[in-house]
């Protein structure tokens, strides 16, 4: 008889999160290619801050203006440049991010998934 304990498989929120956003990206490449959206120009991709998903998340095109009561752990200096979703090139002002399939956010932006690059 062994006193093993059984062993499981822990994933952290971070990891979650990556997942799910390559997973996202990857089921909205085909649309992309087939509807035409690779030929929008980048401000129609630009997410909107009323959008559902932004506004489950708590986007802000500026994190000057990220409400402190509503999201106390904000802290200044934290931005979209400077998070773990970010992708794309840096020095654009509008890249995507895995948090939010085919769209575009803010550089200069936030939301409450912010993570610190690692």
């Amino acid at each position: 008889m062994h006193d093993r304990k059984p062993t499981r498989n822990v994933q952290t929120r971070r990891a979650t999160l990556k997942i799910l956003g390559l997973a996202g990206a990857s089921t909205a490449l085909p649309w992309r290619l087939t509807s035409g959206a690779a030929s929008k120009d980048a401000a129609s991709l630009r997410l909107d801050v009323k959008d559902p998903a932004a506004i489950a998340l708590g986007y802000v095109d500026d994190a000057a203006h990220v409400d402190l009561k509503k999201y106390p752990d904000f802290v200044p200096g934290q931005n979209c440049e400077n998070c773990l979703q970010l992708q794309g090139s840096a020095g654009n002002a509008y890249r995507p991010c895995s948090l939010f399939p085919d769209k575009l956010v803010s550089a200069s932006g936030w939301c409450k998934s912010w993570a610190p690059e690692m």
